[in-house]
């Protein structure tokens, strides 16, 4: 330990993968003693939106479905070669995902269904001359002159039929509605993954659900070096000092209902996980539906500090747009594997070896998708737990005469099985399932159009002791809504705030290799 950490206090607000990797980083490169480190975590359990929690009496739950990319998921995979397993101290966690992911191989047979219940050829992605030349325009734009931009501003109708789009919408969760900036940055960042997103072999699994395979190791890691978990402690507000640079002077929070101050030596550091993707979330059972929530601690905070000061973001643009921001899973715990068989005939994938099947004519736009089993860690064998997801949480079903946000679990089966054509099995299937319905406002918040400035920096200019981490932060060039852009947002936080000289990993450029663009290029015509 270097002796000027001796009494130095790092802070973090939020206990979700960005401060758990920034706390990491601190203790692996910066030496940094481990008992220095805070984290403040408003709920009892860390990892943030990465999370998997449940047992098979009440029901397992997974908020969202988070797929890992090898090749592009660069700091979280140097990360991860730094945690050991839980199962195998031997082993790093990032060894033990792939040799996980090298048994059990994805390759979706059924990526698209459509209303009759049968599979979809998606071999050809269904561009027209208009598309393709759209898409092309949009890769050659730069994002400065798409502020604001729409999605649907750019690509005309014929667009959002494609083949491409149901997929390329379901996997990583956009609406016609959202920036078009953010696509750009998709269809870039992710351009490798263009001619095989019809059967997503891009996407690497992990054993368990995130938060058992990824969440739990961390946390473990950290516990060796004594870092302070806070738990149930909500950051209320943050006090700056009085002059033209940022430094926060003092740190408000409430402990079990009692208000409590922080007063910040001059050396120490605030990192804030500004914005929640789950913020606010709901859950439903068999017999109710899920409530439409509000902001709440994360959102305030980055509201009342951005007014303060600044350079610390708009949140506006990204907490204030529900109705364009929300959509709705459902996780359901099978007592018998009645239902996995029946999808395994009909998907001619084994559970774990697919990938999200979309029903592209679902006024819902449901998706489900089936891990390999057990998914949790405390998972029996004969308990099977499929998670899926509508976009179109507020539209009317197909079967079910109501908006899938006033639908019970149990009716959200009866959707999902009609749409299968599961019926003569429906009765038998919903007798031993327990489907828990997830309303969250802000799933997809950090899609919404924005402008140059609305996100901060992750050191803001003329800051001396605040970062922002998480997926409302700007990091030139990456996306969102991935656990790499929370894990490269800590990264940069420490090592700049600290004056680490080592690299970020830097971002893949695969817009500039040959085979690819020769591969995306083919596949426009596919």
């Amino acid at each position: 330990m270097r002796e000027e950490y001796r009494s130095r206090q790092v802070y973090f607000v939020g206990g979700g993968i960005a401060s758990l990797a920034g706390a990491c980083y601190l203790v692996r490169d910066c030496n940094f003693p481990g008992k220095n480190i805070h984290i403040f975590e408003e709920a009892n359990v860390l990892g943030g939106s990465n999370d998997g929690a449940g047992d098979p009496e009440k029901g397992y739950v997974i908020r969202g479905g988070r797929m890992l990319n090898d090749e592009t998921y660069e700091n979280t995979w140097e990360l991860l070669m730094s945690i050991p397993s839980i199962d195998n101290p031997d082993k790093s966690v990032r060894e033990e995902i792939i040799e996980f992911d090298t048994a059990h191989p994805t390759h979706s047979n059924a990526r698209l269904v459509n209303k009759n219940g049968e599979v979809v050829d998606v071999m050809s992605m269904g561009f027209d001359n208009d598309d393709r030349i759209a898409l092309a325009k949009l890769i050659a734009t730069s994002e400065e002159k798409l502020d604001k931009l729409k999605i649907n501003d750019w690509f005309g109708p014929h667009f959002f039929e494609t083949n491409f789009w149901y997929m390329w919408a379901t996997t990583f969760a956009f609406q016609p509605w959202h920036s078009l900036a953010e696509l750009r940055r998709y269809m870039i960042r992710f351009m490798h993954e263009f001619p095989r997103i019809h059967t997503l072999e891009g996407v690497t699994r992990t054993p368990y659900n995130q938060y058992d395979s990824i969440i739990l190791p961390i946390k473990r890691y950290l516990d060796n070096y004594n870092v302070d978990f806070k738990m149930k402690c909500t950051i209320t507000d943050l006090d700056f000092k009085d002059s033209k640079e940022i430094t926060v002077t003092k740190i408000h929070y409430k402990e079990e209902g009692v208000e409590k101050i922080i007063e910040l030596n001059e050396s120490d550091i605030v990192i804030v996980t500004n914005g929640s993707m789950t913020e606010g979330y709901s859950l439903g059972s068999m017999t109710k539906a899920p409530t439409l929530n509000s902001k709440g601690a994360s959102w305030n905070l980055w509201d009342k500090i951005s007014k303060k000061r600044p350079g610390l973001g708009n949140p506006s643009s990204f907490d204030d747009h529900i109705d364009g921001s929300k959509w709705e899973s459902f996780t359901v715990t099978c007592h018998d594997s009645k239902f996995f068989d029946l999808m395994e005939k009909f998907s001619r994938n084994k559970a774990g070896t697919g990938a999200l099947v979309t029903f592209k004519d679902s006024s819902w736009l449901m998706s489900i998708v089936l891990a390999h089993q057990p998914h949790f860690r405390n998972q029996p064998d004969n308990i099977k737990v499929f998670w899926g997801y509508g976009l179109h949480c507020d539209n009317i079903g197909d079967y079910v005469k109501k908006k899938m946000s006033e639908c019970t679990g149990e009716e959200i089966l009866i959707e999902l099985l009609h749409h299968l054509k599961f019926e003569k099995d429906m009765d038998d299937i919903i007798k031993s399932a327990n489907c828990i319905p997830c309303m969250m406002p802000f799933i997809t918040a950090q899609f919404m159009p924005r402008s140059i400035g609305d996100r901060p920096q992750v050191v803001p200019e003329g800051s001396t002791n605040l970062a922002f981490i998480g997926q409302f932060c700007e990091i030139p060039e990456d996306v969102v809504f991935t656990e790499e852009y929370s894990v490269r947002s800590a990264r940069i936080a420490v090592y700049k705030l600290f004056g680490i000289d080592k690299q970020v990993e830097p971002i893949k450029q695969y817009q500039y290799d040959v085979r690819t663009l020769f591969k995306s290029f083919i596949t426009l015509f596919r």
